[in-house]
């Protein structure tokens, strides 16, 4: 340890050169580090457009608000498509390879109808129905620590109970027993993705506050047209919210 009178010796002009090479970080400014995003927003079921147009609509508001890295955009049409179970599995483990898999966040949007079961998969004839461990095991599988996940669906608050946790964040547009409303053929969003992406994550200052008012905007277009409330969700991501710094 340094006494006082060894640094009274060699003068206040070394100890401001150690201040200017070494200064203090507080450990607030610390934290608001932009991470790099990675992007992946699938619109699943091709016989309506309106899941298209979402998926597309959604990553451009995440580019527009974070720093992204890889941002890959799939959906289906009534003639086909790529966004499918497999191409989701590959996609979510490309975009990881272009991430820091301890620094930086992985964000999957799926935008679909939805069941108790999981949800709707339609590309031309192909059916499929992506369920909640399989989408875990997807997840599980990219290796990257910190991810969101936004799902857009009936009843999409199947998927919370396997998904979310510290290091997971999940934000759905129903609870596991409720419909969503919003998915006319022509549309460009569904009621949820109107009001989380379109509405309140291009002025919000953080993905809990984008829910918040997103949550409350749903409900009060929900009561006003009769229908009965779907109960948007958010659960875990303690550890993911710090490190997603939106764009001032």
């Amino acid at each position: 340890m340094f006494s006082g009178s060894w640094i009274r010796r060699l003068g206040a002009p070394l100890v401001a050169f150690i201040l200017i090479i070494a200064p203090p970080v507080s450990p607030a400014h610390a934290v608001e580090v932009a991470r790099k995003v990675g992007v992946v927003s699938f619109g699943l079921f091709g016989d309506q457009g309106v899941f298209r147009n979402e998926a597309i609509g959604a990553a451009q508001v995440m580019t527009d608000r974070f720093e992204t890295g890889p941002v890959d955009v799939r959906y289906n049409s009534r003639k086909g498509g790529n966004a499918t179970i497999e191409a989701l599995a590959t996609s979510l483990q490309t975009a990881a390879n272009g991430l820091d898999a301890e620094k930086d966040v992985l964000f999957l949007i799926l935008t679909s109808h939805g069941s108790p079961e999981g949800l709707a998969i339609k590309a031309g004839r192909l059916t499929q129905t992506l369920t909640p461990s399989r989408l875990a095991d997807m997840l599980a599988r990219t290796g990257v620590r910190h991810k969101v996940v936004v799902i857009s669906a009936c009843y999409s608050g199947v998927f919370i109970p396997r998904l979310a946790n510290p290091d997971v964040l999940v934000i759905t547009a129903a609870d596991a027993n409720h419909p969503s409303f919003g998915c006319q053929d022509k549309a460009r969003w569904t009621y949820f993705g109107d009001a989380f992406f379109n509405v309140a994550l291009r002025q919000a200052a953080s993905l809990k506050d984008a829910f918040v008012e997103a949550r409350t905007l749903v409900r009060k277009r929900e009561l006003h047209e009769h229908f009965e409330p779907s109960n948007p969700l958010m659960a875990g991501g303690a550890n993911v919210q710090p490190l997603l710094v939106v764009r001032p």
